[in-house]
């Protein structure tokens, strides 16, 4: 860990207080470097606590870069995260990994016990593919537990596979799960109940707070007990806590299933946060995404009961792309939700620290990122999807100096 800070010979913004700094893999990591040196580095004294959470990195420190990033987001308060690799096999030998490690996010997650909202960019010029939507639809994901903390086994020959639990005292209880009559595979899942209990209470307060409905959906037709207690401490939360003041806010609580919610949705108009389990949230956050433009087209934050707050990119590294600029080429990655992870960070530390001036530049990035688009210059993933077509198609460096040059005044 080391902490920066960066000054050139000019009038900058003060920070009071660093933010936490999670620098990631491929292409994502090289225009992390980029959006720093023109969008932030000449605005701001920028002061960060930078942890490196590169694939090598993580594989060298045994992960435990990661835990301690998560660590220093809980004493500074304010994170901001690049996208990182979860490596599968075919990474571990591309990258000479010693480990195949967990998902950097899943950890940093499950340490901060808190709840991820993504919510798309909206810009006028990208319509959104489902025609019926008229407002964006906030995706609230359940930060801990399911396929993210599971355990797994092959099975390579006939036997019986039991979920065993043992009590303190030494007394089990034991359940069948399958009898092998060859090979497969296991998985077991958790989930504990002050995390259920955190993620709607999270969720009841941002669609408090926004005014918007607040859908949830499991599948606890089939998951009777495991997706049953999400239902039903969601509904106890609500009836306990939160009733009174939805009513008071004039927004309502719906529950369906999790199949009904996706048909709902795609006929939907929008304008709700729409909360999910953690895998499901994972997968309907894409969808939504994709269907409002782009992956790089959505914020993301993850937010705590403690009052902690991490901000990233909700997309992956842009691996073919990283090939591409690893043979001399400059590609037209968007930027956008890389862009945005700092701005909320910078918005939040602003607010935390009441410093106007980093909160009134926060507002301006994200302003000069949307106007350029919406002056019809974007990058190469809008430009099918742009109504009008645009005017210029830029790589990501073209693009981030236009942004910069906006920030400037210089156009």
């Amino acid at each position: 860990m080391k902490i920066k800070s960066y000054t050139l010979f000019m009038a900058k913004i003060n920070m009071k207080t660093p933010i936490v700094e999670i620098d990631g893999d491929e292409m994502t990591r090289v225009l992390w470097q980029v959006i720093k040196e023109k969008l932030l580095v000449p605005f701001i004294d920028l002061k960060t606590e930078y942890y490196d959470l590169g694939l090598q990195n993580r594989d060298n420190t045994n992960d435990e870069v990661t835990v301690k990033s998560a660590e220093a987001i809980k004493k500074l308060g304010v994170g901001v995260k690049c996208a990182t690799i979860t490596a599968n096999a075919a990474r571990q030998k591309e990258y000479n990994l010693k480990y195949l490690l967990p998902s950097p996010n899943a950890t940093i997650r499950a340490l901060l016990d808190g709840t991820v909202f993504r919510k798309p960019i909206s810009v006028n010029r990208i319509k959104p593919s489902v025609n019926t939507w008229k407002a964006p639809i906030v995706i609230g994901r359940h930060a801990y537990g399911d396929v993210y903390k599971a355990a797994e086994m092959e099975i390579d020959m006939p036997g019986r596979v039991e979920l065993v639990y043992t009590r303190e005292d030494g007394t089990e209880r034991r359940m069948k799960v399958a009898d092998f009559k060859g090979s497969g595979i296991v998985q077991g899942m958790h989930n504990l109940d002050e995390s259920i209990k955190s993620f709607a209470r999270a969720c009841f307060l941002y669609a408090i707070a926004e005014k918007i409905p607040l859908w949830f959906s499991t599948k606890d037709t089939i998951s009777k007990i495991y997706d049953g207690r999400f239902k039903s401490i969601f509904n106890e939360i609500y009836e306990n806590e939160f009733k009174d003041k939805c009513k008071a806010a004039g927004i309502e609580y719906f529950y369906t299933l999790i199949d009904d919610a996706v048909a709902r949705v795609v006929k939907s108009e929008g304008g709700f946060l729409w909360a999910c389990k953690n895998y499901d949230g994972d997968v309907q956050s894409d969808m939504i995404a994709s269907a409002a433009g782009s992956l790089a087209m959505m914020t993301s934050v993850l937010v705590s009961p403690s009052g902690v707050f991490e901000y990233e990119a909700a997309h992956g590294t842009v691996q073919q792309h990283y090939y591409r600029w690893q043979k001399g080429e400059k590609t037209s990655t968007n930027p956008a939700a890389l862009i945005f992870a700092w701005s909320g960070a910078l918005a939040k530390r602003a607010e935390l620290d009441n410093t106007k001036d980093l909160e009134d530049f926060a507002k301006r990035l994200e302003k000069a990122v949307i106007d350029t688009i919406e002056n019809g210059i974007m990058t190469g993933d809008l430009a099918k999807l742009s109504n009008p077509a645009p005017c210029q198609i830029l790589n990501s460096w073209d693009f981030i100096d236009v942004i910069a040059a906006k920030l400037s005044g210089l156009s």
